[in-house]
C-alpha cells in the first residue's frame, strides 16, 4: 500500500511538473501506436507506470545499472515495440548476470540532456546507492529552441558558458548549460552518491557522408573529451555500431531502422545493445573491471562443430524436412541427414543447422540463423530451404507465419500474447539470409521446398504458383544460385507413380489419387510432408542433380 501511494504521488508530481514546464503546449504532437505522445505529461505518467520506479529492481544489496537516454534507448513511451521501433536498452539486460546486477532502462523518448536532467534525473539520483552504475548516452534531442516548445536545446560543445532563458509558454526562468556542462552535472551527482558513471556515445543514424559511410555524431568527441577531463570510462557506441553498419551495406543497414532514419528496429536495437556490451568488455579502462565481472553472453553465439583446415563447410538451414535424423531407420528423416550419401566428406565438412518446426521468421527470431552467420568463413556454403511452416498464422502461439510475398514488405503485428513484432515477407527473409552469407564471403544456395505426398489430378502437387514464384522472384533480384529440389523430386515421383490418364468417373478418380498416394508412401513417413529414409535419400540425390545441372562450385564436392 505504501509503495502504491508513493507511485501515485510520483505520477501526480511528475505530471504537474511537466504541465508547469509547458509540455501541454507542444506543436503538432505525433502519437505512437499506443496513442501516446512522448515527452508530454501523459507520456511521462505512462512511462512511470510501465517501467520500474528508479531503484526498485534492486535485489538485496546488489548494484543497479541505470540506463540514461532517449528514444534510441527506450523507444515509445512504453518501450514495447508497438510502433515497430525498439530502443537498445530493452536488450541490454541480456549481457548482464541478473543474479549480480539489475539493469533498469530509465530512458524516455523525446528527452534531451537538459530535459532529462531537469525532469527525470532527480528520481534516479535519489535512488542511487554506492556501487551502482550509470550509463549516460543521450544527446539526439539537444537542438531546437532554448525557450519555447519543448525547450530542450543545450549549448553545443563542452565549454563552461551558460545562458538564462524565459520559457515563453510559462514565464519560468531557466539556466541552460553546454552539452559538456550537463554531463559534468550527471557525473558529479553520481560520484556524490558513490555510483560509477560511464559515458557512452550516441547510436548512429541512417545518414551517409560523401564517401558513403555512416555519419559519426559530433557528440562522440564531446563525450570523450569530458570523459578524459573527468576521469570516467568512455565507450564509443557510435563508432562500434557505425563500423558494423558500414560493413553491412545500405540494404542491410536500412532494416536496422524502422519508420525513420533515427529510431531502430529490433535488429538495430539488438545490434546497439551488443555494441554497448562489446565496448564495455573491450575497454582497457580499469574502472570497468567490476562491471565486466558481471557480464555474460558477450561472445558471439555460433554453431558448434569442428572446422578442419583447408576444408570448406556446408551449412544446411531449414526445417524438419532438412533436419530430421530419427534413431529408428523406419522413422522421419530430413534430406541433410543423408547429405553424406552424395557429398565427399573428405573434401567438405557437413553441418546440419536446420531445426524442426521453423519458418524463415522463427529461424531468425530464435537466433538459429545468427549462429550460422557468426560461424561463416570465406569459402563456406549455406543452403537455404524454407516454406513448409511459413504460410501459417502470423499472430498465434507459434508466431511463425510470414507475409505471403516476395516483395520487401513488413508490418507491425500485435501477437496473441500481447507483444508486438515487425513481420516481413517470405522473400524478404530469404534475401536477408542470402545477403548475410555473401557479406561473410561465403556462397548462398537457395533450395526450393520438398514436395508433399499430395496428388491432385493424379500428379504430385507442385507449388510453383506460390513458393515457386517467390523463389524465382528472389533469384531474379539477387542472382543467387538456385536448386529446384521441389520440381526435381516431383519429376522423379511423377515418373514412378503419376497417372497418365485419369478416369472420368469421380469415384474412380478419387481411388486413383489414393493409389498414387499409397504407392508414393514409401518415400514419406507419418504424414504428407515428412520423408522416410528412402525419401530423404531421394531428396539428397535431387540436390546433387541440381548442383550438377547448375555447374555449381559446390558440385565439385560431390561423390
Amino acid at each position: 500500500m505504501k509503495r502504491l501511494l508513493t507511485t501515485i504521488a510520483i505520477l501526480t508530481a511528475s505530471a504537474a511538473v511537466a504541465v508547469a514546464q509547458g509540455f501541454d503546449n507542444l506543436p503538432d504532437p505525433v502519437e505512437d501506436a499506443s496513442r501516446v505522445v512522448d515527452n508530454t505529461p501523459d507520456s511521462i505518467a505512462k512511462a512511470l507506470m510501465s517501467r520500474p520506479a528508479p531503484g526498485t529492481t534492486r535485489v538485496n544489496n546488489n548494484p543497479v545499472l541505470f540506463l540514461i537516454g532517449n528514444s534510441t534507448m527506450r523507444n515509445g513511451t512504453k518501450g514495447d515495440g508497438a510502433n515497430g521501433q525498439w530502443g537498445w536498452g530493452y536488450y541490454a539486460s541480456e549481457y548482464f548476470n541478473g543474479r549480480m546486477v539489475s539493469v533498469e532502462n530509465q530512458a524516455l523518448g523525446g528527452m534531451s540532456t537538459r530535459t532529462y536532467y531537469n525532469k527525470l534525473w532527480p528520481a534516479v539520483r535519489e535512488a542511487l546507492k554506492a556501487g551502482d552504475w550509470v550509463i549516460i548516452s543521450i544527446g539526439h534531442n539537444d537542438n531546437g529552441p532554448y525557450d519555447s516548445g519543448r525547450a530542450r536545446a543545450v549549448i553545443p560543445g563542452t565549454g563552461t558558458d551558460s545562458l538564462t532563458v524565459t520559457i515563453k509558454e510559462t514565464g519560468v526562468q531557466e539556466t541552460v548549460y553546454t552539452y559538456g556542462g550537463y554531463l559534468r552535472k550527471y557525473i558529479a551527482d553520481c560520484r556524490a552518491k558513490g555510483a560509477h558513471p560511464v559515458l557512452m556515445s550516441l547510436t548512429p543514424r541512417e545518414a551517409y557522408d560523401e564517401q558513403g559511410k555512416i555519419v559519426r555524431k559530433p557528440q562522440g568527441k564531446w563525450l570523450e573529451e569530458i570523459a578524459q577531463e573527468q576521469g570516467v570510462p568512455y565507450v564509443d557506441l557510435n563508432e562500434i555500431s557505425g563500423r558494423k553498419l558500414d560493413r553491412y551495406g545500405k540494404w542491410k543497414a536500412h532494416y536496422h531502422f524502422y519508420g525513420d532514419q533515427i529510431h531502430t528496429s529490433k535488429w538495430g536495437a539488438e545490434m546497439n545493445a551488443r555494441s554497448a556490451a562489446e565496448g564495455i568488455m573491450e575497454s582497457s579502462d580499469p574502472q570497468l573491471q567490476p562491471l565486466k565481472a558481471m557480464m555474460v553472453n558477450v561472445g558471439l553465439p555460433v554453431v558448434q562443430f569442428k572446422r578442419e583446415a583447408g576444408k570448406p563447410v556446408v551449412f544446411f538451414t531449414g526445417d524438419s524436412t532438412v533436419k530430421n535424423a530419427d534413431k529408428a531407420e523406419d522413422g522421419m528423416w530430413g534430406w541433410a541427414s543423408q547429405a553424406a550419401s552424395v557429398f565427399d566428406e573428405n573434401k567438405v565438412t557437413l553441418v546440419n543447422a536446420a531445426r524442426a518446426g521453423r519458418s524463415t521468421r522463427t529461424f531468425l527470431k530464435e537466433g538459429l540463423w545468427d549462429k550460422v552467420y557468426n560461424a561463416l568463413q570465406p569459402g563456406d556454403f549455406v543452403t537455404i530451404q524454407f516454406g513448409h511452416n511459413d504460410i501459417c498464422p502470423i499472430t498465434d502461439k507459434k508466431a511463425r507465419g510470414v507475409i505471403a510475398s516476395s516483395a520487401d514488405t513488413s508490418r507491425v503485428y500485435k501477437l496473441d500474447d500481447g507483444s508486438y513484432e515487425v513481420v516481413y515477407s517470405f522473400g524478404w527473409y530469404l534475401k536477408k539470409f542470402i545477403r548475410d552469407v555473401r557479406e561473410k564471403g561465403a556462397t548462398p544456395i537457395l533450395v526450393s521446398l520438398t514436395p508433399r505426398n499430395e496428388w491432385p489430378g493424379g500428379k504430385v502437387e507442385r507449388r510453383n504458383d506460390s513458393y515457386g514464384r517467390w523463389y524465382r522472384d528472389v533469384v531474379e533480384e539477387t542472382g543467387v544460385e538456385f536448386v529446384d529440389m521441389h520440381n526435381i523430386s516431383a519429376d522423379f515421383l511423377d515418373k514412378k507413380f503419376a497417372k497418365k490418364k485419369m478416369p472420368a468417373d469421380k469415384e474412380q478418380a478419387k481411388a486413383a489419387i489414393a493409389q498414387c498416394k499409397e504407392k508414393a508412401g514409401a518415400y514419406f513417413k507419418q504424414d504428407h510432408t515428412h520423408a522416410s529414409l528412402l525419401g530423404a535419400r531421394m531428396n539428397a540425390q535431387s540436390m546433387a542433380e541440381g548442383l550438377r545441372a547448375n555447374k555449381s562450385v559446390l558440385a565439385g564436392y560431390l561423390k
